[in-house]
């Protein structure tokens, strides 16, 4: 191996978890936010953390806590490497804020860790590893934000598959993100409880008709299925003026709104870029009549993947 080939840098965009009617199966990539992992091949047999900077104090350094320090420990062990990974991160995401921040630094760090490999792996072979890491943050293995940031777009995470959504390029997503902050550990809390079969009928319905209508290119079906009956009713008390939030994104034309991962940040589906623009404007407008200042993302639903830099 080359000297130059001892070190390798790699970006992971955030993403949109669950997006609405898929829980811990279906979310997309989100352009312009992201994490950033500079990945060295050390010849010690194990995985460090060097730094952690950014957005975000106080991750632990220890990589067995660590997303990104846990992805590469499961990548070392499956594949019997003979040497070890030393791990910068650079947090674009911030955590506790819906966004995949916790799963753009396990990915950024494996898309960077394979670029150093003899042999490297596909981005599907990567994705065992890359939910070992996530699991770290979130207590459970589920791919919806892993899989869209290293495959790209749309894409259906099952438990060992990734498949990727066609949608329009044309269709974009605005992500408002509110200056608060809610864990992901607490919005599983509110999940707990009894659920009716009907519901599980009628999220199943809805999943059906936004799938195909994002294959279809049909916006009237994805406009019928957009709707969470399951997750967000319990979540949304969480999350100080979401219902006003989302009724401002369909008042602006939006397909569906819904929360983005676990909150509290809030997506919106629209079949335009300038659609995006208004349905932004008018939920940034209503998280500050809640009153939080925050943050707004323009994206195609068929978003970026992860991807080694130069």
């Amino acid at each position: 191996m080359s000297a130059a080939q001892s070190q390798a840098r790699a970006f992971a965009p955030s993403s949109v978890g669950n997006a609405g009617v898929g829980f811990d199966i279906l979310g997309h990539s989100i352009a312009g936010i992201g994490d950033t992992a500079t990945v060295r091949r050390i010849e010690e047999p194990s995985v460090r953390i060097a730094a952690i900077r950014g957005n975000v104090p106080d991750l632990p350094l220890d990589a067995e806590r660590n997303t990104a320090g846990m992805a590469l420990i499961a990548l070392r062990q499956a594949l019997a490497l003979p040497f070890g990974f030393e791990i910068e991160i650079d947090k674009g995401v911030p955590l506790g804020s819906g966004l995949g921040g916790s799963a753009a630094s396990c990915v950024a760090a494996l898309v960077a860790a394979n670029a150093l490999l003899d042999a490297p792996l596909t981005p599907q072979q990567l994705y065992p590893f890359a939910l070992a890491g996530e699991a770290v943050a979130s207590g459970g293995k589920h791919g919806d934000n892993v899989g869209p940031m290293l495959l790209g777009g749309l894409v259906l995470a099952t438990a060992d598959r990734l498949t990727q959504v066609s949608v329009p390029a044309h269709w974009h997503a605005a992500v408002v993100h509110p200056h608060a902050v809610l864990e992901t550990r607490r919005a599983r809390e509110a999940l707990k409880g009894h659920y009716a079969l009907h519901e599980f009928v009628a999220q199943s319905a809805n999943l059906a008709q936004v799938l195909l209508g994002c294959e279809r290119g049909d916006a009237a079906l994805v406009r019928a299925g957009l709707a969470d009956v399951l997750v967000e009713p319990r979540r949304a008390p969480l999350i100080v003026g979401f219902a006003e939030v989302k009724q401002a994104a369909l008042n602006a034309g939006a397909m569906g709104a819904s929360i983005s991962g676990a909150g509290p940040s809030v997506f919106a589906w629209c079949e335009s870029e300038a659609d995006a623009h208004r349905a932004a404007d008018a939920m940034v407008a209503a998280f500050a009549t809640a009153g939080f200042a925050s943050d707004r993302f323009l994206t195609p639903i068929a978003g970026p993947a992860a991807k080694v830099l130069p």
